[in-house]
Parts: C-alpha cells; sequence; structure tokens
C-alpha cells in the first residue's frame, strides 16, 4: 500500500490543522453534524490535513478522538509535519506534551496542556506510523503542505508504515552533502560567532549563509518533507517563526500548479480576519496578502489553505486578549466548496 492512498468516495468535511486544540475539534464536528462515534446523517465523512499536535492544551485528547474516528472507518487523515517530527523524535517549540526535554521550555509559553502516560505514547506512535501523506480520487487531492508531481510520484513508491525510515534516509544524504560541501564547518563557525540561541527572539542574528544553504538542501531533496512542509527558497533576512529564527522562505507553490484536479491543504497558518491579521516578521513573505480568506487560490484557482490559524489560541489565552475566535478551526465541505468553522458560522468560498 503506497503513501499515497485513496480519498473515499462520497461527500467529505476536510479538516484543517489542529494542534491540540480538542475543545475546538469536538465543537467544529457538533456543527458539521456528526454524532459522539462520528456517524453523519448524510453518510459524510471527515478528512483530517494532519498537525493534529503541538502547542494546544490537549493534543493527546485530540489524537485520541481522531484515531478513534479514523479506525471505525468514519475518517480518513494524513501527517503533517507535526507529526512527523513525533515519529523521528525531533524535539521542537510546543511539544513539551509529548517529549521530556523540551516541557522545562515549553512550561513557559504553552502550558497548562496534558501528556500521554508511557501506555497513550505508544498508541499515539504506532497510530501516526500509519498514516498516509496523501489522499486522492478523481475530483480532489488532500495534502499537508504541497502536491508536486516529482515529490508525490516518490511517495507514490513508498510502502505505508515507511514514513520514518525514508525520511530519516533523506535527512541523512542531505547532511552527508552538507559534510561534503563542508556546509557543516559554516554551520558551526555562524553558531561559534553568536552568542544566543537561534530560539532567542529578543536577539536577531546575522544573516547565515550557511545556515540558508543548509536549510534548503535539507528542505527540497527531501520529498516527504516538501510535500508536508512546503516548497522553500533562500530568504533575504533571518525571521522568527515556530519557535526559532530561519533563513529560508516559504514559496507559493500554488502559483505554479496547472493540474486541473484541485487541492486541498492545510500549514499555512490563514487568517479570516484581515484586520487582525498582525504585520508579518521582518523577512517573512505573507502568502495570503492578496487573497481573500474565502478564495481559491493558485494558477487556476484550484487549491484551498484550510487552516485558519487556531494553533495561535494558546498566544491569546496566554495574554488574556480575549480574542481565541481571531484563531479559527474549520472544515471545507466538498463538493459544496462550503466552510464551517467551530464557532458555528458558515461561508461559502470563490
Amino acid at each position: 500500500m503506497s503513501l499515497i492512498q485513496a480519498l473515499p468516495e462520497g461527500p467529505l468535511d476536510i479538516v484543517g490543522d489542529i494542534h491540540g486544540e480538542l475543545q475546538a475539534l469536538c465543537d467544529l464536528l457538533k456543527h458539521l453534524g456528526y454524532d459522539s462515534l462520528g456517524f453523519h446523517p448524510e453518510g459524510r465523512t471527515l478528512v483530517f490535513v494532519g498537525d493534529f499536535c503541538d502547542r494546544g492544551p490537549d493534543s493527546p485528547g485530540v489524537l485520541a478522538l481522531v484515531q478513534s474516528l479514523v479506525q471505525s472507518k468514519r475518517a480518513v487523515a494524513i501527517l503533517g509535519n507535526h507529526e512527523i517530527n513525533l515519529l523521528r523524535g525531533d524535539v521542537k517549540d510546543g511539544s513539551g506534551w509529548f517529549f521530556d526535554d523540551r516541557v522545562a521550555q515549553d512550561n513557559e509559553k504553552y502550558a497548562p496542556y496534558q501528556r500521554p502516560d508511557a501506555t497513550a505514547r505508544t498508541r499515539i506512535v504506532d497510530f501516526l506510523s500509519l498514516l498516509p501523506i496523501g489522499l486522492e480520487r478523481a475530483d480532489l487531492r488532500v495534502i499537508h503542505a504541497a502536491w508536486q508531481p516529482e515529490q508525490v510520484a516518490a511517495a507514490r513508491r513508498l510502502p505505508m508504515g515507511s514514513v520514518r525510515q525514508h525520511y530519516d534516509a533523506w535527512e541523512s544524504a542531505a547532511f552527508e552533502e552538507a559534510a561534503r560541501s563542508e556546509l557543516e564547518q559554516g554551520i558551526a563557525a555562524e553558531l561559534e560567532s553568536w552568542t544566543h540561541s537561534l530560539e532567542n527572539q529578543s536577539h536577531m542574528p546575522p544573516f547565515f549563509e550557511a545556515h540558508a544553504e543548509m536549510e534548503t538542501v535539507k528542505q527540497m531533496h527531501n520529498p516527504l518533507k516538501v510535500l508536508t512542509s512546503g516548497v522553500e527558497s533562500r530568504g533575504e533576512v533571518p525571521f522568527y517563526a515556530s519557535g526559532k529564527w530561519r533563513f529560508v522562505n516559504r514559496v507559493q507553490w500554488w502559483d505554479d500548479y496547472a493540474d486541473s484536479i484541485p487541492v486541498v491543504i492545510g500549514h499555512y497558518w490563514r487568517r479570516f480576519h484581515h484586520n487582525s491579521l498582525a504585520q508579518p516578521a521582518r523577512g517573512i513573505v505573507n502568502l495570503f496578502e492578496n487573497t481573500s480568506p474565502l478564495e481559491w487560490h493558485g494558477k487556476l484557482s484550484n487549491v484551498f489553505c484550510i487552516d485558519f490559524s487556531v494553533g495561535g489560541r494558546w498566544s491569546a489565552r496566554k495574554n488574556g486578549s480575549g480574542l481565541e475566535q481571531q484563531f479559527k478551526l474549520a472544515a471545507l465541505r466538498w463538493p459544496e466548496r462550503t466552510l464551517q468553522f467551530d464557532d458555528g458560522h458558515t461561508a461559502s468560498t470563490y
């Protein structure tokens, strides 16, 4: 069985990135018309685009619910980059709910949050290990970050359950290439020249050329990374995102997507209220600057990002701003092409 699987037939509800926001997920499912077991009176099927975990208050609860829905055949799901980080033991910002090594750092930003016991940890890893990378049928494709023909073809050749094995192999190849090209020495020299951690938002580093080249090599030479994290290119100035300073920019790959089959993605932190969109950090390309939150985008206007930034709710709660609902969880109803949000309101896309 390939890492690119078939989408179920019939009407679908495609749910965006959840990031541990269990209450938002439960509210959304209720508004969509699903009962507690995942049944829908119209025979609809849930589709999850990945990024179930990290940052929010209950990643274990989200994963337990999604697993129960998938195993009861009421839903299908794919991996996002946050799940791949978990499978690889790649400890990142917001993953302290799972990794002990991250608890101290994450408590300051994200606490309180639920943590799984040993049995639940094993269950989570076993479940995620068997999820595909992409889903497709004649009228629709679903991928976490980017539908790229060459990388999709590579994923088609890989069997289910092999994500970590092949992801690690491509990562190792990238590091070997870095060693041959002396990139490793350049990275080490850049880090030695900088007295602060790259996770320290208060101190912006100079633009690190070796870091930028290494990030680009790692990103674009790994097909599974492209499909789950997107297309990236060398940046121009450092910018702070996802807990550290970065030196590459995300690329609007959909402007070159020329296939007629629509694609639904997550990953890109779209915002519903344009007037609430904070100014991007210096160096970050705002991928939706000229795109309405209800608009399909891309060369043929047939790509739709369903991630409406619910992963940012932790910051509103922490700051006491009362702006949690500016960070939404949404589902795209297919073939209707309408949006259902966790706060109960609906909207038509165009």
